[in-house]
């Protein structure tokens, strides 16, 4: 029996990262696309492609400036898309890898912020959504990252709304107070277990 695939997404700063460590903690397989991302950006051939997309001027020393492409990507939702083309489909690939190390488990999680704009969402049995209020997922972020409001508000105008993950998904956790948001990932595993 193959296991049940579940993404977990939200919006940066939502707490999905939490709520996926927490599913870790209690010993559910949980793959995370944006190491995947930073993995894959590292082979050869991803990084050949991204050459050939974005130019020299984001190498320095024959090294991918994360923060530069970032800059420019987060600014253009058209290299956005030209930069997830070249990406996606190596994380897609590792997935799979992924996956048959896991084939004992009866749940695995997939947690990814671009589940929804990546397109991979109907590779997945249920969603989840996790969400929480504007300010609090940006104070969040500026704790976390050194980053500032225009770039966090630019990222947010880069993913989808809480309203559009919402329509699609199956569960939702407002991830406001982390022991009611671990309490409410508690009830959708024992529902994601009996079907």
């Amino acid at each position: 029996m193959k296991p049940k695939i579940i993404g977990l997404t939200g919006g940066i700063g939502s707490g999905k990262s939490t709520i996926a460590n927490y599913l870790f903690s209690l010993g559910y397989p949980v793959y995370i696309a944006d190491n995947a991302g930073r993995k894959v950006m590292q082979e050869q051939e991803v990084l050949d492609a991204i050459k050939e997309k974005f130019g020299l001027e984001i190498f320095e020393n024959n090294q991918l400036n994360r923060a530069k492409l970032a800059q420019i990507v987060f600014n253009d939702p058209v290299q956005l898309k030209a930069l997830n083309a070249i990406v996606h489909p190596a994380v897609r690939k590792d997935f799979k890898n992924w996956l048959t190390q896991h084939q004992e488990s009866n749940l695995v999680f997939y947690e990814s912020a671009i589940l929804f704009e990546s397109g991979s969402y109907t590779d997945f049995d249920n969603i989840i959504t996790v969400t929480a209020p504007i300010e609090t997922r940006i104070s969040r972020v500026l704790e976390r990252d050194d980053t500032d409001r225009t770039q966090i508000l630019n990222r947010m105008k880069a993913q989808w709304t809480d309203d559009e993950r919402i329509s699609k998904s199956d569960f939702v956790i407002e991830n406001i107070n982390i022991n009611l948001a671990k309490r409410k990932m508690d009830e959708f595993l024992k529902i994601l277990s009996i079907n």
